[in-house]
């Protein structure tokens, strides 16, 4: 496989029914030398209400290729940074490794590439207290896997967004625009 610059995926895997759980992670994977790399090694810092990590699937488990995460909410409490920092990296990084074994992310490039993950977690989570930590950890299992995926193929293709013009539009547009 050549030298992969800058790839883009996301993907969305709804919450089972009465959950918050819904997960959106956008994903950039990139050469450690190539501009992904550049913006990783910016992100060592953290910036208030919006906390990085490294992604770890337990400790002492950093996965590769190396993958900084962090939230596209601003962070509020305690009991969400737990849930952000347990269940979601762990279902993150869980799905990384899958990626490498399953062949999706090349395994003899896995020291030579970074990923940035900017993950959705709702903040009602947090406070919720039938909060099903299982459909939880599937649901950004399940997305990371695809954005991850969607992200290697190019995916959705050119081809795909044209094809899909009429028939695909944002669920905020119902009833904004006729499709």
């Amino acid at each position: 496989m050549s030298e992969i610059w800058l790839r883009t995926g996301e993907a969305t895997v709804l919450a089972a029914e009465g959950q918050f759980t819904d997960a959106m992670p956008e994903v950039m994977i990139g050469s450690v030398r190539g501009p992904v790399g550049q913006a990783f090694a910016a992100m060592a810092g953290q910036v208030a209400g919006h906390p990085r990590m490294f992604v770890i699937r337990d400790l002492n488990q950093m996965v590769r290729p190396a993958t900084m995460m962090t939230t596209k909410v601003t962070v509020n409490s305690a009991a969400y940074v737990e849930l952000l920092g347990g269940v979601v990296q762990g279902a993150i990084g869980d799905a990384i490794v899958d990626c490498l074994a399953e062949g999706i992310l090349p395994k003899d490039q896995a020291d030579e590439l970074c990923m940035i993950v900017m993950v959705w977690l709702d903040r009602r989570c947090a406070d919720d207290p039938d909060l099903d930590r299982r459909d939880l950890y599937r649901a950004n299992y399940e997305a990371m896997k695809l954005a991850v995926s969607r992200a290697m193929k190019g995916e959705p293709t050119v081809d795909q967004l044209i094809a899909n013009r009429k028939s695909v539009s944002h669920y905020a547009l119902e009833g904004v625009i006729e499709t």
